[in-house]
């Protein structure tokens, strides 16, 4: 079952190699041409913690999106699961850094590293139970998230700019943004010779700089795939600044579906609490209110706006042959059976 303690303890572990990974790969990409042998072993333990993730994916039971039931069948399991992710999680787990090498080392081949980004799909879904949870403040976790959305944002983009610098030959390196800059009386000529925390922090300056839009002039695109890249990375800043202000807007005016599930939560707790009640009813409780915050919008909401008589005929197709079958209801007549549907 998916809230089988052992099972919530995997995924906490894999949730730490999922964030590691997330943010990994864009500096892999950017600024490492082979990794080193200590972070190729780390890259190799995380590709095996994601390789076992991905076997008890298949033995894990799921919710049906439709009935809200348990799906524990192991052919429905694991049909779902290769119809949704598992080609990603495979193609994720080799051995990118390997290939390169082997294939002469190909610049083409290391496109295929972004594949392994889809596993920030499970730090989205991480900060989404987090917000359900009333032992985290709601306005604490929904910040955070922000944050952390901006900062993934500006440190892929700051890895994207340094590959772009880093990809054209040596003696072109006067035609880059860093290759071109001049910070005071500070050069940064033969930049590939600096320090990697010296070189990561100016990309994240200038991911930063060009994401707020404020153009100080000091750093700036020089050639055309820098230019073509910051138009792509400006108009996307536009969209994501929309969001982020949208999002602090809504925590402002409050009132929204999840505040409202809970303050739900809360006030139930409190009763529980006060009423001494039971670990297994308590499961009960809060399973009943999770599963009704998640189907919210399905009967009531949906049947409201259908005319009675179509709500008459969909209670007989829904209803009727189980009252039928009721021993109590046997020789009864037809118009007395349609009236109890």
């Amino acid at each position: 079952l998916p809230d089988n303690k052992l099972y919530l303890l995997w995924t906490k572990f894999i949730l730490v190699w999922a964030v590691y990974s997330s943010f990994f790969t864009p500096f892999e990409f950017g600024f490492f041409r082979g990794l080193p042998d200590k972070l190729f072993v780390l890259d190799i333990v995380g590709q095996i913690a994601f390789l076992i993730d991905i076997v008890l994916k298949f033995f894990v039971a799921y919710r049906d999106p439709d009935t809200y039931r348990i799906v524990r069948n192991p052919t429905s399991i694991a049909l779902r699961y290769c119809k949704s992710s598992f080609i990603f999680d495979l193609l994720g787990c080799f051995p990118w850094d390997i290939i390169y090498k082997a294939c002469g080392s190909k610049e083409e081949v290391r496109y295929l590293l972004w594949i392994r980004l889809t596993r920030a799909l499970k730090v989205i879904e991480f900060f989404r139970d987090l917000e359900k949870d009333i032992r985290v403040n709601y306005l604490f976790t929904r910040i955070v998230k922000l944050i952390v959305v901006e900062l993934y944002c500006t440190h892929t983009a700051a890895c994207i700019f340094y590959y772009l610098a880093t990809t054209l030959p040596e003696s072109m390196e006067g035609n880059t943004w860093i290759g071109s800059l001049k910070l005071g009386e500070y050069s940064y000529d033969h930049f590939r010779e600096l320090d990697l925390i010296k070189l990561y922090t100016t990309s994240l300056y200038f991911a930063i700089v060009t994401m707020a839009t404020v153009g100080y002039g000091d750093i700036h695109a020089v050639n055309v795939r820098e230019m073509i890249f910051v138009m792509i990375y400006v108009s996307f800043d536009m969209i994501l600044g929309a969001y982020l202000i949208g999002n602090m807007t809504a925590l402002i005016v409050k009132g929204s579906r999840t505040e409202r599930f809970r303050d739900k939560m809360k006030e139930v707790i409190r009763y529980m609490n006060r009423n001494k009640l039971g670990k297994e009813i308590r499961e009960q409780i809060k399973g009943h209110l999770r599963l009704q915050y998640e189907s919210s919008y399905t009967e009531a909401s949906v049947l409201q706006d259908i005319p009675i008589s179509i709500r008459a005929k969909i209670s007989q197709t829904l209803y009727k042959p189980y009252v039928e079958s009721t021993p109590l209801f046997k020789g009864c007549s037809a118009e007395f059976i349609q009236q109890i549907v």
